[in-house]
């Protein structure tokens, strides 16, 4: 059973509008001819690389933080996973904290290497017990996720009720696959996949911009609608 959560892709609401001129600001969202390791020619470009200042890191967190609010998502711990996920995981609890009423929301994260000495330990800041929610920043071969659900297996008093992540490509894993590489992750581990905004997102806020190209080039909403007929997943 594929437990993929998919949010409208219209009308988006205000914090996916938010995201996306954000995305776009920052640089970490792009539109033009990419190829992709796929090789796949594709109309856009994500990297949350390009996030790199504390309004921008901001403003991302209170993002995840609508989107989880917005899901109703119930959880216990946010875990960020090494290295993007650490950033990130700490931005959202101080959005949580900040915003939401849940100034004790523990995060916590995992070394790369494990340290012999010191306090030790894979596991930095809160302890991993309870209904544990993973953010990220995109899914593409699912090998990072996968590192992560067998971690976080190690740890028998939490459970991992979901991910959210801020973009679903919403494409075929490969040309013999009908899924995406999020319904294959949500597939194999038994998780419910958030995301921030999708392709269907992106197409959306394209089409009601029109033509004005302030955030969005002018008709690149003709060479999305082709990509996701291509590409696409249902």
């Amino acid at each position: 059973k594929v437990f993929l959560e998919t949010m409208s892709a219209s009308p988006l609401a205000p914090y996916q509008s938010d995201f996306i001129a954000l995305a776009v600001g920052a640089g970490c969202l792009k539109f033009g001819e990419f190829t992709l390791k796929s090789g796949r020619v594709s109309p856009y470009f994500f990297n949350a690389g390009g996030f790199s200042t504390g309004g921008q890191l901001l403003e991302l967190a209170e993002a995840y933080a609508d989107a989880i609010v917005a899901e109703g998502i119930q959880f216990d711990v946010i875990f960020g996973p090494a290295y993007k996920g650490i950033p990130l995981c700490a931005a959202v609890a101080m959005v949580f904290a900040l915003k939401h009423g849940r100034p004790g929301l523990p995060y916590a994260f995992n070394r790369k290497e494990v340290k012999d000495h010191g306090e030790g330990g894979m596991i930095i800041g809160g302890p991993l017990k309870g209904r544990v929610l993973l953010i990220d920043d995109v899914i593409t071969a699912g090998t990072a996720i996968q590192e992560s659900v067998h971690l976080l297996r190690q740890f028998p008093e939490c459970e991992l009720v979901g991910a959210i992540v801020a973009v679903d490509r919403q494409e075929r894993a490969s040309p013999e696959s009908t899924k995406s590489a999020v319904q294959l992750a949500s597939e194999k581990f038994g998780i419910k996949i958030y995301s921030i905004v999708q392709l269907n997102s992106i197409l959306t806020y394209a089409k009601q911009e029109g033509n004005s190209g302030e955030v969005i080039p002018p008709g690149m909403d003709e060479a999305l609608e082709k990509y996701r007929q291509r590409y696409g997943v249902l």
